[in-house]
């Protein structure tokens, strides 16, 4: 198996080589010599799934796929197992393949055999996983404070492990401050990390929610969910009159009608509600020629 560049050395320096096998001889598993180091057919009876996977769910279709192919045509790349005894492997790496060769009734499938303590399993996980399978944003973020949290590493040595700028790391990490609604809709891909972004700007959980409920039931942009959260905070922080204490949050319907009303006039165009539903409707010009523009359209 080749190794893609895109590892680094995150993957790279974990990996470790037959001088690091704790047995004095090779141990043959049902005719195949397993030493850690090298490539075994190991029966999937022996394997068991790694506690530190980071991925919690498999696309069941997907799934399907991927057993209907290794039926046909056998397990390609090999999985990455540890010894845990004798007769017994415990998966690093490649457990949707493990999963799919039991869908598809191998009972033995090729392994590179390592060695590895539980705090480097942790790491060859996650970062195998990371770099070579399509984990949600969740999942990745779980994964991270995982790292952080039980390995000790800081943001800067996370970043370094995984391969990727310490802003993503960050950005990440801070989708699990979010409500578990909205956790749950960016992990089954109903809302996109963008949106999940945007959303963290606002403070206030039980808007962040409702935003969501908006979102999904009129699949709204990115840029919209933006913008939205912009108006927000803006009023959010604009409360020293009592005027402005008064005022509230358009709601995106509103926010729509605003944008059409500036359209029309082409100029901008402000809506201004207070918390009774009274309000007012600002039309903004900057010339003459925009003020009579706007009169002519208004059949003044």
């Amino acid at each position: 198996m080749v190794k893609r560049s895109s590892l680094g050395k995150g993957l790279g320096a974990l990996l470790e080589d037959s001088r690091t096998d704790i047995t004095s001889t090779p141990r043959v598993v049902s005719g195949n010599t397993a030493v850690a180091g090298t490539v075994a057919n190991v029966f999937l009876s022996q394997i068991e799934a790694n506690p530190f996977q980071p991925r919690n769910e498999f696309e069941k279709q997907a799934l399907s796929e991927l057993s209907k192919s290794i039926k046909e045509y056998g397990l390609i790349q090999p999985i990455t197992v540890r010894k845990v005894g004798f007769d017994k492997f415990q998966i690093i790496s490649g457990e949707r393949r493990f999963r799919a060769s039991q869908l598809a009734g191998l009972d033995k499938i090729p392994a590179f055999i390592r060695i590895a303590n539980d705090k480097t399993m942790l790491e060859m996980a996650l970062v195998e996983n990371v770099q070579r399978e399509d984990l949600n944003s969740i999942e990745i973020a779980l994964g991270y404070k995982r790292l952080i949290e039980e390995c000790n590493f800081t943001q800067e040595q996370l970043s370094q492990k995984v391969g990727q700028d310490r802003s993503t790391v960050t950005n990440f990490l801070r989708l699990l401050k979010l409500p578990e609604p909205i956790q749950a809709a960016l992990r089954d891909k109903k809302i996109t990390m963008g949106h999940a972004r945007a959303l963290l700007s606002v403070s206030d959980s039980q808007m962040q929610t409702k935003i969501l409920n908006e979102i999904l039931k009129n699949e709204l942009s990115v840029r919209r969910i933006e913008e939205y959260a912009r108006n927000y905070s803006g009023k959010k922080s604009n409360t020293k009159s009592k005027v402005q204490k008064k005022s509230t949050v358009l709601s995106f319907e509103e926010q729509k009608m605003q944008e059409d009303l500036s359209d029309l006039f082409k100029v901008k165009v402000s809506i201004e509600k207070q918390n009774n539903d009274e309000g007012k409707i600002v039309i903004h010009f900057r010339t003459d020629a925009e003020l009579k523009k706007i009169s002519r359209i208004l059949d003044l």
